[in-house]
């Protein structure tokens, strides 16, 4: 008996239930276009953000901020891993029904793969399903990078080397971590399971912690990492893992000597990379890099008429929010005048939800002098401050803020803020970048008491000539 084969033909064809795809699908569906979304993992729905990414890990990250010192780490992980797990499924369930409740729109649970040109084939199911539009928009996000060192296969089977998906519902509580990678996800987990109780040691290829960073900056992170009781090895890099029945032997190279560490699980957190792999691009005429992204113009088209790539799935840096934006450039080129472009993104903002957070916008000190720029600077510790009462009374006046201002126009070009709250306080200093408020009206400025933005008043009067 053979199964049956099935056509579907829309006006848009969506592949991957991520930020950017979800979105574009129901502002499409909202103007009476057919829809197809086609997700390969029903787990999935919603996209990586709210499933495995941001939502699930700053849940974790906010429980271990709340853990007090002398609680048990296993149980606090557990109950943290039992919240995490029914807000996300919550989400997943509102997520699903923001398409499922679209009378235009089809879901489809499968895997999708192009056959031809806009054309695509979905396996999964019972069913042949051949799936067709003149527009087709791939937003299948990214997935871990995985090293192939001896001995890790086995120790993946195990369940002691994990990715950050596996990770967050690791069992037993690991007492003993290493962290592969010193990127925005390897720091996160640190100091995420350093606050469950976790000894945590973290390998960083490069000489020092985060080198695109100013050497201060990186330099007050390591001192909070160390402070939370995380050991970070410099050109450190993991050449294998013998794999045993209560732990797992690493052995490594630590600028340049052998070295062995014991522990109980191990992340693998040496990036993402682009979820390309058996999607049939060559089939559509869909272009990619060495990397595997698939290659766009300002407008995210890519080498295929009618085919547009959003997200991760197209390299970059890697931000739901910046997916989102993909959708507005999509809908303009769809449905309004198509001026939008990514070359219309000004000062984005990133956060690094350390304890506590780590927030950048624009350029570093170190990139303002290599630009020629004639700058100032004013950097403060946060518990120097006086104007900034909010950290201290949480009971964390750790970090600092720095804030690059040119000189002559008094625009800040550039800030690295590190301390409570600096997830919020960031996007406003990207706003007044953005629309060219000075230095000195934030300097000025009017805000809440107690609150983290009053630093400005304080920091922003010390800017000062660089040397």
């Amino acid at each position: 008996m053979t199964n049956s084969e099935i056509s579907l033909s829309v006006d848009v064809l969506v592949i991957g239930w991520g930020k950017g795809g979800k979105t574009l699908a129901a502002a499409l569906a909202g103007t009476g276009q057919k829809v197809a979304m086609i997700e390969q993992f029903e787990s999935m729905h919603g996209g990586t953000c709210i499933n495995i990414g941001c939502v699930p890990t700053k849940t974790l990250v906010h429980d271990a901020q709340e853990r007090r010192e002398d609680d048990d780490a296993a149980s606090c992980w557990a109950r943290a891993v039992q919240r995490r797990d029914t807000l996300i499924g919550t989400l997943r369930d509102v997520n699903h029904h923001m398409l499922a409740d679209l009378d235009t729109v089809t879901l489809v649970d499968g895997r999708a793969r192009f056959v031809g040109e806009r054309t695509v084939e979905v396996s999964g199911g019972e069913d042949r399903l051949t799936v067709t539009a003149p527009t087709v928009v791939v937003n299948t996000g990214a997935v871990p990078s995985r090293p192939d060192l001896p001995g890790i296969d086995d120790a993946i089977a195990s369940g002691r080397v994990h990715d950050s998906t596996s990770l967050q519902h690791a069992d037993p509580f690991p007492r003993r971590l290493a962290v592969v990678g010193a990127g925005p996800i390897g720091l996160e987990f640190a100091s995420m399971f350093a606050g469950f109780g976790a000894e945590v040691t973290v390998l960083n290829r490069r000489p020092r912690l985060l080198p695109a960073e100013d050497e201060d900056v990186a330099a007050e992170v390591q001192s909070v990492l160390e402070g939370d009781g995380i050991t970070v090895l410099h050109e450190a890099d993991l050449r294998g893992v013998e794999d045993g029945a209560e732990e797992a032997l690493l052995r490594l190279g630590v600028a340049g000597r052998s070295r062995e560490l014991a522990v109980e699980a191990v992340l693998l957190a040496t990036g993402r990379r682009p979820a390309t792999d058996d999607l049939g691009l060559e089939a559509a005429g869909i272009d990619v890099d060495e990397r595997g992204a698939i290659v766009v113009d300002e407008h995210l088209r890519t080498s295929a008429h009618g085919v547009f790539a959003l997200g991760d799935v197209h390299g970059g840096a890697q931000q739901t929010y910046l997916s989102l934006d993909d959708h507005r450039i999509v809908l303009s080129q769809l449905t309004g005048d198509g001026s939008r472009s990514t070359s219309d993104r000004v000062a984005v903002p990133t956060t690094t939800f350390l304890t506590p957070p780590l927030a950048a916008v624009g350029l570093t000190e170190s990139e303002a002098r290599e630009q020629g720029r004639d700058v100032l600077v004013a950097t403060q510790k946060v518990a120097a401050i006086k104007a900034m009462p909010r950290p201290k009374t949480l009971g964390d006046p750790r970090g600092l803020v720095k804030i690059v201002v040119d000189a002559g126009t008094d625009e800040i070009v550039g800030a690295r803020l590190f301390h409570v709250d600096a997830q919020e306080v960031i996007n406003l200093i990207a706003l007044a970048m953005r629309a060219g408020t000075t230095a000195t009206q934030l300097r000025d400025g009017i805000w809440t008491h107690p609150s983290s933005t009053e630093a400005l008043n304080e920091t922003l009067g010390k800017l000062a000539p660089v040397e």
